[in-house]
């Protein structure tokens, strides 16, 4: 069994469809009902380790084999001396064959069923094999009661473990089709991982995931990858090393009343290691140099007309750019080498076709993009009214615009999603609320382009995945050391402290 969110290598995600797949195959291969056993006694025992404490053991279990889990769980913990009550939630419906022979087993070796929808007194484990997998809509009124019934017993003191998925949660996309869904503190995800337990509300609901592939290797490819911050994923720096070999970077944007934002892009793409970084403020009143980064150069915007002088550098377009960002694009998009749009960019190429063609010629060029939208600026460039439309389809919407711009795409939020054509997507599992703060995403951007700036030859949805990873973790040790929101200048620091150190 692993635990996902702390183990270090990548992990494969696989929506619902394919596990259905999976499923079918390992069903077709084993004697009967052996699939379900083992999925029923996998979750007996991580509910034992997550729940040792005595006191009463409740299970909603639904109309589906999810539910059948659930008795199968029941039935080995009351072998195992648990109190353990049951109450079916099957809204009268026949179960499935696998189920109805786990139904009768438990029955049949005397575990308590229950007419109640509620736990018991004094629960100390409530285990949610309600949906899983079997959600396509909002839940019924029945099983909706069901749903709240739980979040109450934890309420008052009961660990939830929920079965593939929080009931109510999307387990393709991290969505709620209804109005609520179960919050659990631990999800064991069995076969497959589904990608929704890591992305959206996701998160949120499913508290500590963990995985049981129950033996079973698919057949079947993944949809997505789960990735961290490898170890050693940055090189350390050589001994002889000089900041002419760690590239250059230029950060575009800072509009009148938005300079902050590209001054942070900038000291991050400095604080990743890029050997010189150049700021281009578009507010012609601002101060040329940053009195906290002296390290810092001025780059005027007279010398755009000068494509030989920045096309090798790595630029970083849009942070606090405002509509005065616009003007540049038609000249940056063509023979930029290495670009990062970000922010008033990406809003300039929403709202503009011709700079729409612009960008997606990049590529036949042999010019590399990387996009990094949040879920209102990814709406914007789909041609979508609402960021709901993009957080409703999140590996999705990063996909498909990543196949239309031919480039790379960064769509931030919980459980980041990096997107390239013809790649799988790569979720990001680090991170946490501390980054909903302003300035956390034009530190992104730079720390990207501060990374790329030094590696020009690498792939940039690899690298997109490894800039994330790394802002993600910046923020948990943030969290583990002060807590609390985390500002984006302290950011910068606490992403720095994660540098390999150099050789000696």
């Amino acid at each position: 069994m692993i635990d996902a969110l702390n183990h270090p290598d990548d992990l494969p995600l696989h929506d619902s469809a394919h596990s259905r797949l999976i499923e079918a195959d390992a069903l077709s291969k084993l004697p009967l009902h052996t699939l379900m056993e083992k999925a029923g006694l996998a979750l007996a025992k991580l509910a034992l380790a997550v729940a040792p404490q005595a006191g009463p053991v409740w299970i909603a279990c639904g109309p589906g084999n999810n539910g059948g889990d659930g008795w199968v769980a029941a039935r080995w913990l009351q072998a195992l001396g648990r109190d353990v009550h049951v109450s079916p939630f099957d809204e009268g419906k026949a179960l499935p064959a696998d189920a109805s022979a786990a139904r009768r087993k438990a029955m049949d070796a005397g575990v308590r069923i229950q007419s109640s929808a509620t736990a018991p007194p004094d629960t100390s484990l409530v285990i949610d094999a309600l949906l899983g997998l079997g959600l396509n809509r909002a839940p019924s009124p029945p099983l909706r009661a069901g749903i709240e019934a739980i979040n109450g017993a934890r309420q008052q003191g009961a660990c939830v473990l929920s079965v593939d998925a929080p009931s109510g949660l999307d387990a393709d996309q991290g969505t709620l089709p209804g109005t609520t869904a179960v919050c659990a503190d631990h999800t064991l995800s069995l076969l497959t991982l589904k990608p929704g337990l890591f992305t959206g509300h996701g998160r949120d609901h499913a508290g500590r995931v963990w995985w049981d592939d129950l033996g079973v290797e698919p057949r079947q490819a993944n949809q997505a990858w789960l990735r961290g911050l490898q170890p050693n994923a940055a090189s350390a720096r050589r001994h002889d090393s000089h900041k002419g070999g760690q590239g250059n970077a230029l950060v575009i944007g800072g509009a009148p009343g938005m300079c902050g934002a590209a001054w942070l892009a900038a000291s991050a793409a400095l604080g990743a290691g890029a050997g010189r970084v150049y700021a281009c403020l578009l507010d012609e009143s601002a101060p040329a140099l940053l009195p906290e980064r002296l390290e810092l150069m001025h780059w005027s915007a007279r010398r755009f007309d000068q494509v030989e002088a920045w096309q090798d550098l790595t630029l970083i377009c849009g942070c606090g750019g405002g509509t005065a960002v616009q003007g540049l694009l038609p000249l940056l998009l063509p023979h930029a080498k290495r670009l990062v749009l970000d922010a008033d960019a990406l809003n300039a190429v929403a709202a503009d076709p011709a700079l729409q063609g612009l960008l997606g010629a990049r590529a036949a060029q042999s010019l590399s993009t990387v996009l990094t939208p949040h879920p209102l600026e990814a709406a914007r460039l789909a041609q979508h009214p609402h960021a709901n439309d993009i957080q409703h389809q999140r590996l999705n919407a990063a996909q498909a615009l990543a196949e239309r711009f031919q480039c790379t795409v960064v769509l931030k939020g919980s459980g980041t999603v990096c997107a390239a054509p013809g790649r799988t997507p790569i979720v990001n599992k680090t991170g946490n609320g501390a980054l909903a703060t302003a300035g956390t995403g034009d530190v992104l951007a730079g720390w990207l382009g501060g990374l790329w700036a030094q590696a020009p030859g690498a792939d940039p949805h690899t690298l997109a995945a490894l800039a994330a990873s790394w802002h993600g973790l910046a923020a948990t040790q943030f969290a583990a050391r002060q807590g609390g929101p985390l500002l984006a200048m302290d950011l910068i620091q606490s992403l720095r402290s994660l540098h390999p150190a150099p050789t000696s």
